[in-house]
């Protein structure tokens, strides 16, 4: 039996279900294939998992700290199955919210694995059913999985990937964080704040190492005064690990090597595009270091085959997926939608505190050419951050000297990742700095540090 559509995408996570909802608002007839569940790693097994553990940890941290708000909680515990309990009722909740709104868009549903066929049909299979959908154009958009390194296999016991660690029954009393991404950063925050004694080790000098330094260096001082150990600048030796009873491993670290402990072992050194058993052997489509190429329409050299999202080589992160679905979509329906400039996406660090950033990092902006001027200012000078008991971190504009156009933002502090979106609007209007300082933010907010920091620029900020 085949079905003729106008679309089909397989995969369906943020960047698939979106494009999907987009594809049939144009009035293309349209089908998605999902082997698992929509919503994909993002909704099942990375953004919102991973952001209610670092809220329920959030929560117990401030609660044992409650004497300073003049809570006196004598006794605080933490019961873990609730923990994963209120993120899969989270889950759950936001997993039929999707079914509803494929159901909403008339949106057909397979469940099974796609692939592409020498005539360019999808084939879709489950279990020993085959079924072939007739499609105009197709769009792949597989997501990706967590990289390891060889000696660093996961064994669901030991060591594990953010995948495992979601599915903890009950947490350990020590964990040993290999890389200081910002996935690596979020857990370590998450863990240390759950009460484990945490250790990161990063191979660049500096954790966070594509966010601009003053970042990096904030968020590793804030980490550190948690209780985090972080090491940077270190090669694990992977082939020394051992397991039993917990698992221990040597570091080569200034020189020397030095062993490390602990109850389990967390891997976070990047992800893998998930590009295998696609049948891209039945077409011409191109790869570069095993990601699908494409234009700015995220169209490959197969005409009629998009890609998008995580299996092509571009910023792997749920917002962008869905935008490239958009623009792909918008293409294939006769539109002319603008490209994506990828320096204008924000970036988020999910950690307690929070860091955010768009565009340029001061080094990249001086890379580019630029002449710059910098303005910044503290979280600690803001009446609501010392009200919400949150004060460290700052705001950071990177903005062009001759212009005073701004170049980029970055933000370590409560809510950043919230508030990083009016830089990142100002930067698609190509606003100054003024344009920002004179946007009167109210008081007490924590925004004021938006505008503080935009005035900094020039030496005018107020209550610093």
């Amino acid at each position: 039996m085949e079905e003729e559509y106008d679309v089909t995408i397989i995969g369906g996570g943020p960047g698939g279900y979106v494009t999907a909802i987009r594809a049939t608002q144009l009035g293309l007839k349209t089908a998605i294939v999902e082997k698992e569940k929509l919503g994909g790693t993002c909704l099942h097994a990375g953004c919102i998992p991973s952001k209610a553990f670092l809220r329920c940890a959030e929560v117990y941290a401030d609660t044992k700290n409650g004497e300073t708000y003049g809570v006196i909680a004598s006794e605080v515990g933490l019961d873990f199955s609730k923990v994963q309990s209120r993120k899969e009722e989270i889950v759950t909740h936001l997993f039929k919210g999707i079914q509803h709104l494929m159901t909403k868009g008339k949106i057909d549903v397979y469940e099974g694995t796609g692939s592409i066929l020498e005539s360019k049909d999808v084939l879709v299979k489950k279990n020993n059913e085959e079924q072939i959908l007739k499609s105009k154009n197709s769009i792949i958009a597989t997501g990706s999985r967590p990289k390891t390194l060889p000696g660093l296999e996961v064994d669901g016991q030991y060591v594990m990937t953010s995948e495992e660690a979601l599915k903890l029954e009950e947490l350990p009393d020590s964990i040993i964080i290999v890389g200081g991404g910002v996935i690596g950063i979020e857990w370590a925050s998450m863990f240390v704040d759950f009460g484990l004694k945490v250790t990161v080790i990063e191979y660049a000098n500096r954790i966070l190492p594509m966010e601009d330094k003053d970042i990096s260096k904030e968020v590793q001082r804030l980490m550190k005064k948690k209780g985090v150990k972080v090491i940077t600048g270190a090669k694990v030796l992977s082939e020394t690990l051992e397991k039993s009873d917990g698992v221990s491993i040597k570091v080569e670290h200034k020189g020397k090597e030095t062993l490390f402990s602990a109850d389990k072992l967390f891997v976070s050194v990047g992800r893998l595009p998930n590009t295998e058993g696609l049948g891209l052997e039945n077409t011409t489509i191109e790869m570069e270091r095993g990601f699908i190429t494409t234009n700015q329409y995220y169209q490959t050299n197969e005409r009629s085959i998009y890609a998008i999202g995580d299996v092509i080589d571009s910023l792997q992160l749920a917002h962008v997926a869905s935008h490239e679905g958009l623009i792909a979509v918008e293409h294939i329906a006769g539109k002319k939608p603008a490209s994506l400039d990828y320096p204008l996406v924000s970036r988020c660090i999910y950690s307690n505190p929070e860091a955010a950033s768009v565009g340029f990092t001061e080094a990249e902006a001086k890379e580019k050419g630029y002449q710059v001027k910098i303005g910044k200012f503290p979280f600690r000078a803001i009446g609501k951050s010392l009200v919400f008991g949150k004060s460290d971190g700052f705001v950071k504009f990177v903005v062009e000297e001759a212009s005073n156009k701004l170049l980029g933002a970055h933000m370590v502090g409560p809510h950043a990742t919230d508030m990083i979106t009016e830089a990142g609007l100002a930067q698609v209007l190509n606003a100054t700095a003024m344009d920002i300082a004179h946007t009167i933010h109210p008081h007490p907010t924590l925004s004021e540090a938006i505008g503080e920091a935009a005035l900094a620029v020039d030496g005018m900020e107020i209550h610093a």
